[in-house]
């Protein structure tokens, strides 16, 4: 157990699925299996529902997409509906289902209970999906490292939860006063003090966290192959700042002309980074397609710790063929790291691959189903 679990005296849980049932989600039309302890591998060509099924198991965590796609989008085209349910061991609750239909109306039960505020169902089947995509953590701008940030921290720290979406809320309705082309400071000076109070937490947490995990995240990348050393730092104008709110009532009130004339608001921690370096350089500029996919995954394993340090749950791994772009050194040392970690414990694992081949020693245990056209089925064992 991490020191950070033991202290909050909470034992570490392990996250699993017993079952999964999801319809009308994207191609899958009804698919219903029963998940082993370890997990399953999921063999199928490209297009036929492998990360369609691991996007639904993220979905009962984020109740969103986790590629981004607006809900209606995932429902089926002859659907109006889609749903998916899972049993869970070593979560907070045993029956987790979500439902969303075409007019929006999206509805959460934990134990067969309707969730009034969707945000109670949050992170409720905790996950953690590495892919070939999070190469955008890195190579992308700085809104999907925030992005990563807000998650990390909004399923981990309730306050953090409360202060992004209060901050959200008064950024909106600062940057429309804005807009309207009204030279009003008064309303534009309205939404300040909720921006900065909000927009603190945001800053303390992101900082804390990136300070505590620092360290961490430079050793993971070592144990991976990676030479030169590679950091990551909480780049922020209020990064130094003894007191966040205060820098920020500042610097909101400094801005306040200049905002007016753009239009939008330029201070507060909706335009901050997560920055990464490789050695003394920018990582997203500097670093090799390899160096990128390492320090994506580093980044997806301290997600992982995360869960495990301040909620004391050990996630569900969730693998989209995730070393398909690495070379074969590089793929073995993250393949080291991820069965360390599922030997500690981190979860049961999904693991989707194109060919069976390209299942991992260290994973042919996992039981294996087939997909294709978004139906799946269950290969029978030898014998």
């Amino acid at each position: 157990m991490s020191p950070a679990a033991a202290a909050i005296g909470r034992a570490v849980v392990r996250a699993r699925l017993t079952s999964l049932s999801v319809t009308g989600f994207r191609n899958i039309t009804d698919a219903s299996l029963d998940l082993p302890a370890d997990g399953i591998a999921v063999i199928g060509d490209n297009g036929q529902g492998k990360t369609n099924l691991l996007e639904a198991v993220a979905y009962l965590e984020l109740l969103r997409s986790m590629r981004g796609a607006r809900d209606r989008d995932l429902i089926q085209f002859d659907r109006n509906t889609f749903h998916i349910g899972a049993t869970v061991e070593g979560a907070r609750a045993r029956r987790v289902s979500v439902g969303v239909d075409r007019a929006g109306t999206k509805r959460a039960q934990l134990d067969g209970t309707d969730q009034l505020r969707l945000t109670d169902a949050l992170g409720a089947v905790p996950s953690v999906c590495f892919s070939p995509a999070d190469v955008a953590l890195v190579t992308a701008g700085p809104s999907e490292r925030r992005r990563y940030l807000d998650i990390v921290l909004a399923l981990t720290e309730p306050a953090y939860l409360s202060a992004l979406r209060r901050y959200r809320a008064a950024l909106v309705r600062r940057n429309a006063v804005l807009r309207a082309g009204r030279q009003d400071r008064a309303a534009v000076r309205a939404w300040e003090p909720a921006l900065a109070t909000s927009g603190a937490v945001l800053i303390n947490a992101r900082r804390s966290w990136a300070t505590a995990f620092r360290e961490r995240f430079a050793a993971l990348t070592a144990a991976a192959g990676e030479r030169q050393p590679m950091s990551i730092t909480y780049s922020s104008a209020f990064a130094d700042a003894g007191d966040a709110g205060a820098a920020l009532t500042a610097a909101l009130d400094a801005s306040r002309d200049q905002d007016q004339h753009r239009g939008s608001t330029q201070s507060g921690p909706h335009r901050d980074d997560l920055s990464l370096a490789l050695g003394t350089h920018d990582l997203r500029t500097t670093g090799s397609a390899g160096q990128h996919r390492t320090a994506a995954i580093a980044l997806r394993l301290l997600e992982a710790e995360t869960f495990r340090e301040r909620m004391g749950a050990q996630p569900l791994v969730l693998l989209d063929d995730p070393f398909a772009e690495l070379d074969r050194g590089r793929a073995a040392r993250v393949l080291a790291l991820l069965d360390d970690a599922t030997h500690a414990g981190v979860g049961q694992i999904i693991l989707c691959v194109p060919r069976e081949d390209d299942i991992p020693r260290e994973f042919t245990r996992l039981e294996r189903w087939r997909v294709r056209g978004g139906a799946f089925t269950r290969e029978l064992a030898a014998g």
